[in-house]
């Protein structure tokens, strides 16, 4: 299990995420020291504040999807999120050639 260290290094990472950019759970791990700890970042994300300044909105699925359940409040906040930092949408996946991180 990933300790302190770990969890400041995955917030780092999530926090240099450049506005106008995604990054996938596996990459946010693999960049924070981590890898094949995905779901770890999942994890850490689900337990940030409602209020939290770390930009959890960048942070999609390797398929460029957004997690959460394709049109719930959560789902729909995120995408809003993330159009009003330019990131384009087809259908319901971001085009991770041109907007990866």
């Amino acid at each position: 299990m990933p300790n302190a260290e770990a969890k400041h290094s995955v917030i780092q990472v999530i926090g240099a995420i450049p506005v106008g950019r995604v990054c996938t759970y596996g990459r946010v791990a693999e960049l924070a020291g981590l890898p094949r700890h995905a779901r770890y970042v999942g994890t850490l994300l689900k337990q940030l504040p409602a209020n939290s300044k770390i930009p959890w909105h960048r942070v999609i699925n390797s398929q460029g999807r957004i997690s959460f359940p394709a049109g719930s409040d959560k789902w729909q906040r995120q995408k809003q999120k993330l159009e009003a930092e330019g990131i384009v949408f087809l259908g319901e996946r971001v085009p991770l050639k041109q907007f990866l991180w």
